[in-house]
């Protein structure tokens, strides 16, 4: 029981510390004169994920300490990434008509695609190495490059506001301190359930850790939605499934080699690589995602979620 409330309290300490973040991240991303889309694929995307990164890190100093929690760090990145592109848009779509330009699909859908198969070939002998690590966040700065320079090429039509933006660094250092935190707690609870129960750690960190870490992206894309900004909720959640199959992962097997669970080779990835295509194909095909679109999203998250629970636990 006390673990339980434990991962609620960590979970809790997560979504607001991150909320605080992306507070003020958001003010200074506004105060640079940055697009709407590049704010959600860029800073929303990196200030909505700290929760799984903080948690990677702390993950991967566990394992050099000798304490493994390599399930944690692959299932919260995992769970994270299907609780986004599933149960996140999936909602956003039920709440409003998410349309964004043809040429965003293309282009970062591919990179989104590329990261999930990226991931499959590092893990597929069963480990992370540090090197490896090293691969996966570099692939990440390369996206990062590459999405900045298509941003720097549209600079001219942005407006910049003159804006403080004391406060809002301030809400970002708080925040940070807050989720660093909270992501002890959550692994340190993630990791004593998983054993008292007897079950795997990244069947835990799948549905508990990546479903509570997704709850500040459903936040911010509902959010985005009533501020009729559109292109930020999609590209919030599209950018933080690319950062979640990379960067989590990547800074854990940095820190020390991570195991890779052999059933994630076999069902995890490819049936996250079969969600994010079909979502891609239904913003092409329909210029935008249509209610019963999203009713068929949420539906494949949790028919995902209780084929892993009764065949691949």
């Amino acid at each position: 029981m006390i673990h339980s409330l434990l991962i609620l309290i960590g979970l809790t300490g997560l979504w607001a510390g991150t909320e605080l973040v992306i507070g003020g991240a958001v003010k200074i991303a506004h105060r640079y004169g940055l697009s709407e889309l590049f704010v959600g694929l860029v800073v929303l995307s990196i200030g909505s994920d700290l929760p799984e990164i903080a948690v990677a890190v702390d993950s991967g100093i566990r394992n050099l300490q000798g304490l493994d929690a390599s399930g944690v760090v692959v299932g919260s990145s995992i769970g994270s990434a299907f609780g986004q592109i599933g149960l996140v848009l999936g909602i956003a779509g039920l709440a409003g008509y998410l349309v964004v330009p043809r040429r965003y699909v293309y282009r970062h859908g591919a990179v989104l695609l590329a990261s999930i198969v990226v991931l499959g070939a590092v893990g597929w002998n069963g480990v992370v190495t540090r090197m490896e690590g090293v691969f996966l966040v570099l692939a990440f700065a390369v996206y990062l490059v590459f999405a900045y320079r298509e941003e720097r090429g549209r600079s001219s039509e942005h407006h910049v506001e003159s804006t403080k933006t004391g406060l809002a660094w301030l809400s970002l250092g708080v925040g940070m301190v807050l989720v660093i935190g909270a992501s002890d707690v959550t692994v340190n609870a993630a990791t004593h359930l998983a054993e008292q129960w007897g079950i795997a750690q990244t069947l835990v960190a799948i549905i508990l850790i990546g479903i509570g870490t997704s709850l500040p992206e459903l936040t911010i894309s509902l959010g985005a939605l009533l501020k009729k900004k559109v292109g930020m909720s999609v590209g919030n959640i599209v950018g933080s499934n690319i950062l979640d199959t990379l960067v989590p992962i990547g800074l854990a097997a940095v820190i020390s080699t991570l195991s890779f669970d052999v059933s994630i080779l076999r069902f995890d990835l490819p049936a996250l690589f079969l969600l994010s295509l079909i979502v891609l194909v239904f913003f092409v095909v329909e210029r935008g995602l249509q209610k019963w679109e999203a009713i068929t999203i949420v539906g494949l998250y949790f028919t995902y979620v209780v084929l892993k629970i009764n065949f691949f636990a």
